[in-house]
Order: structure tokens, then C-alpha cells, then sequence
């Protein structure tokens, strides 16, 4: 067996954690930002909708964010790639979705119960499109991008916890260019989705759980509750619904994300599933005590 002190130069920069990490990120986002354009274009040759252009771009482009990291990482670190394997994807996808509309209920229910929640109205079903294409297109590439490469390849080296500082602590940097964004808000998003979701993938040692998760608590939040995700736009939802309150509780401009309720509820869950992965013993030592 070759060892690393065998390996020539090239050998140690090309497998280098850090290499492995730029390539892949590099390798994808510019394809999938490449995809996401030409399907977009293409598609407005037909008589879709904006919203139905936009649905199946996502789609398409989401699936295609996976395909690649399959082959990309399979051919790179010549094995293969279980993250994505088919065995217990239905369980995954379903706790998943379970825990993420239960996280984001219980947020607004903490305002709704601080009477800063109403509906204004009802809407019809199609409305739910765009909270769906959000929902399954930002779930499917960050985690692809920050639980399946950042906190993977470090984990490899570092170990788990260190791994679930560093990946949150970006993921969480990543939203500060957000709209309406701020350093509280950031170091918030990295309290609950930085360490919530890398903690479901030590538990579950795959995506899918996690990717479940993330969608789940997007597209609950805007594409029913009608509330503002990240700071963003908001969208069409099936609710059309009023949030007013003290930041605290309603996250302000930012969204329920912004929330102090949004980020205990999801720190609880991710303790939750530390525990059980200790007790399963999936937890990752740090190379240097393995």
C-alpha cells in the first residue's frame, strides 16, 4: 500500500483536504450556476410560467448538483460515494421532513402565541410553487456544498466537533451578505442550520437526512407560513399571513430565523442527535487520535 510519505509532491497537493475541498466547490457551483442559466434561457422559449421555469430549473439543476458530486467525488477519492445511497432514503427523507416542519412550527407558534402571528387569507394550492423551488434547490446544493464537502473533508482530518464549528461558523458567514442580514442573525443561522444539519449527517452518515431537514424548514416557513426566509423577498405562500412583533421573537426584517425560539429549538435537536450519534458511536476522532 502506498503510503503518504511515498506520494509524490503533486500526489500530496492533489489530496491534499483543502485541494479536495476548493475542486469540488469550484467544480460544481460553477456547472450547476452554469445549468441553472441555460435551462432558465431554454425554458423561455416555451409558454411556462415564470414560476414553472423557475420549478423546473431548480429541478433539473438540483439533480444534476448531485449526479456530479457522485461521479466528481467517486472518481476523485476512488470509492463509493454512500452519501447518496438509496439505503433508508425514504426513512431519511421522511424524518427529515418531519423534524424540519416540527422546528419551524413550533418558531411561529412562539409568535403566534406572542400575538405577533395572523392570516390574512387561504390561497390555492399553485401558490405553493415557489416555496417549493426554494426549498428543494437551496437545500439540495448547500448541503451538498457545505455538509458534503466542507464538514465531510474536514471531519475526515479534524473530527467531528471541530468539523461542526468550522462548516457552522462558515455556513453561517455565508448569510451575511444576506438582505436585512446582521452579525446576531449570521452567528444565529450558525447556531441552528450550521450545527443542526452537520449534526443529522453524523447521525444519519448520509445527505439525504439533513437535505430533508434544511427543505423542510424553507419551504414550511415561506411557502406556508408566508414568512421571510434569510432576509430575502418574500414569496408567494399558501397563507397569506402578517408577522409583527418585537425582533426577538419574530426575527425582524430577516425572518423567524432571526429568532431567539428558532435558535433553541433547533440547538435542543441538535444535542438530540449528538447524543444518539455517541451512543452509536458516529462520532469522528481527529486524526491525530485515531
Amino acid at each position: 500500500m502506498t503510503t503518504m510519505e511515498n506520494k509524490s509532491i503533486v500526489e500530496k497537493i492533489l489530496y491534499f483536504p483543502l485541494t479536495k475541498i476548493i475542486m469540488g466547490l469550484i467544480f460544481i457551483v460553477l456547472i450547476y450556476a452554469a445549468s441553472l442559466y441555460f435551462l432558465r434561457e431554454l425554458f423561455k422559449l416555451s409558454s411556462m410560467s415564470n414560476e414553472l421555469n423557475s420549478f423546473f430549473t431548480g429541478a433539473i439543476s438540483s439533480v444534476l448538483a448531485i449526479f456530479l458530486y457522485i461521479r466528481f467525488y467517486g472518481y476523485y477519492e476512488k470509492r463509493e460515494v454512500t452519501e447518496f445511497s438509496a439505503h433508508g432514503i425514504i426513512s431519511n427523507l421522511a424524518t427529515g421532513i418531519l423534524l424540519g416542519m416540527l422546528l419551524q412550527s413550533l418558531t411561529i407558534f412562539v409568535i403566534y402565541l406572542k400575538g405577533g402571528f395572523t392570516i390574512i387569507s387561504v390561497n390555492t394550492l399553485s401558490f405553493l410553487i415557489p416555496g417549493l423551488t426554494m426549498g428543494f434547490s437551496s437545500a439540495i446544493i448547500e448541503e451538498i456544498l457545505v455538509r458534503g464537502i466542507i464538514f465531510r473533508i474536514i471531519e475526515e482530518k479534524l473530527g467531528s466537533y471541530m468539523a461542526l464549528i468550522i462548516s457552522a461558523l462558515i455556513f453561517g458567514a455565508m448569510h451575511l451578505a444576506n438582505p436585512n442580514s446582521s452579525l446576531i442573525a449570521a452567528l444565529g443561522l450558525a447556531i441552528q442550520a450550521g450545527l443542526l444539519l452537520a449534526a443529522a449527517y453524523i447521525y444519519a452518515r448520509n445527505l439525504w437526512f439533513p437535505i430533508a431537514i434544511h427543505f423542510a424548514w424553507n419551504f414550511t416557513q415561506s411557502g406556508i407560513f408566508g414568512a421571510i426566509v434569510s432576509g430575502t423577498e418574500l414569496q408567494k405562500s399558501l397563507l397569506t399571513t402578517k408577522i409583527e412583533g418585537a425582533t426577538w421573537f419574530t426575527g425582524g426584517l430577516f425572518g423567524p430565523e432571526g429568532s431567539v425560539q428558532a435558535t433553541l429549538f433547533c440547538l435542543m435537536a441538535t444535542i438530540i442527535l449528538l447524543v444518539l450519534s455517541h451512543k452509536h458511536n458516529r462520532l469522528i476522532k481527529p486524526y491525530w487520535k485515531q
